[in-house]
């Protein structure tokens, strides 16, 4: 036998998996054996077939993909049936019956590893992160820094409880369509591991949240947050705010703003969430906070923020109309302006949606970032999976494109004990949502 014939049938069979109406790739597809093998795509869409059991026999792929997928054949089943052959390519197009486009997956260990089982992306370094919990983002001195809450690393489950931390350009992605690959410039430790930056004493977790770059007069801007010491299950007994140490690479605490008590068993007022920068009709700068949408404000800068006197309470719209009059109730996401649509736009997980409990994604619009807000469109449906803490990223596109981007944390948490998704487990996943679609029309409550 020839050398080339000897690798040709060493090789895998590569298997594409894309959008039947753009061609492109689609992460996060899952196809299942009839005894239960399971191979999920991965970044570029693709998966490398390489079990012996699986080569150059006709077999069945049943396909599931969260919004990608086949049309049912006369028994109602969703698959494809194929034979995979060493160094052949087969290529399985799919529906999308969601308004959301995936983009791809943004953290985590294997982004492109059934690429690199065929010899492609050999470019791509893994980052040591094998999941982590919730974005938080803010452009901050000429970087955009993200923070994440509980990561995994491979040595251990949740290995970092205390937020790990990354910067980027401010324009990271060159490309909205996949596959995309996001190199994040972690901050680690002496062995070079992701570490975290949070760790302030007390038993526990710590978690951040409130995370923005804030002007301080003449002086550098603040980045700034506020932070909550957690005991298991997930009790919160101490918050406050800190401030990023620049030298250090870690947050510093500030201030104790509350410790849990008999007499005080509540949290108070804080600036919480996600935030945006709003002026008003006087012309006074404000930042609200709020997860999704605004229940705190204060003046933008880095003196209101510290300053408590300065805090105010919004009161948030409790509950939005979907463009068939059910009531939507928002659970966790954010808001941010479009200048595109020339109004608000919020994107928000439902509490208590169908057919995920926490998995439903709604799209909504305003005139002001106080509201009031709707009718609501979904745009992203998942199959008993949680997507959760979607945060928008209006900075990472040109302010007049109809191109506006969310990710959130795909994970089995909170579902009925769903099969966790090898690797993108506990990670976070990137959509695009297109604001020219006719779909989205209804949003604007006129069309």
């Amino acid at each position: 036998m020839l050398v080339a014939e000897v690798a040709s049938a060493a090789a895998p069979c590569r298997i594409e998996v894309v959008d039947k109406e753009n061609g492109w790739p689609v992460p996060l597809v899952e196809l299942r054996t009839t005894n239960d093998i399971v191979l999920v795509t991965d970044n570029a869409g693709l998966i490398a077939v390489d079990q012996p059991d699986l080569l150059s026999r006709e077999i069945w792929f049943g396909i599931a993909g969260h919004g990608y997928g086949v049309r049912p054949d006369g028994f109602g089943s969703r698959g494809v049936r194929v034979t995979p052959k060493p160094g052949e390519t087969i290529r399985i197009e799919v529906e999308r019956s969601i308004i959301a486009k995936r983009l791809g997956r943004l953290t985590g260990g294997g982004i492109f590893a059934e690429s690199q089982k065929l010899g492609e992306r050999r470019e791509w370094n893994e980052s040591g992160v094998f999941g982590c919990d919730t974005v938080q983002v803010a452009n901050h001195r000429g970087r955009r820094f993200w923070l994440w809450g509980d990561t995994d690393l491979p040595f251990y489950p949740l290995g970092v409880f205390d937020s790990t931390s990354a910067t980027t350009s401010l324009r990271p992605l060159k490309r909205f369509e996949p596959p995309i690959a996001l190199e994040y410039d972690y901050f680690r430790n002496e062995k070079g591991v992701p570490r975290g930056v949070a760790d302030f004493p007390g038993d526990g977790p710590t978690w951040i949240g409130g995370y923005v770059s804030l002007p301080d007069g003449d002086r550098p801007s603040k980045l700034v947050a506020t932070y909550q010491k957690i005991k298991p299950p997930l009790d919160a007994y101490e918050a406050g705010v800190c401030v990023w140490n620049d030298d250090a690479e870690r947050f510093d605490p500030l201030r104790k703003v509350w410790t849990k008590s008999d007499a005080t068993p509540k949290r108070p007022l804080m600036p919480d969430g996600h935030p945006t920068f709003w002026r008003d009709d006087a012309g006074k700068e404000w930042l609200l906070f709020g997860n999704p949408l605004p229940n705190f404000r204060c003046p933008a800068t880095f003196a209101g923020w510290k300053d408590a006197a300065q805090w105010e309470r919004l009161e948030p719209q409790r509950s939005i109309k979907s463009i068939d009059g059910a009531e939507v109730t928002p659970h966790t996401g954010s808001i941010a302006w479009n200048e595109y649509r020339g109004r608000w736009v919020t994107v928000f997980m439902e509490r208590f949606g169908k057919p995920s409990a926490f998995g439903e994604v709604w799209y909504a619009e305003a005139d002001a970032p106080t509201g009031p807000w709707g009718p609501a469109v979904k745009v992203l449906s998942h199959d008993n999976y949680t997507f959760y803490n979607p945060r928008l990223h209006a900075e990472l596109t040109d302010a007049e494109s109809p191109v506006l981007l969310f990710e959130g944390t795909y994970t089995t948490l909170f579902a009925d004990r769903p099969q966790p998704t090898p690797r993108y487990e506990y990670n976070q996943m990137l959509y695009r949502l297109d604001l020219d679609d006719p779909q989205l029309a209804g949003a604007r409550g006129k069309e």
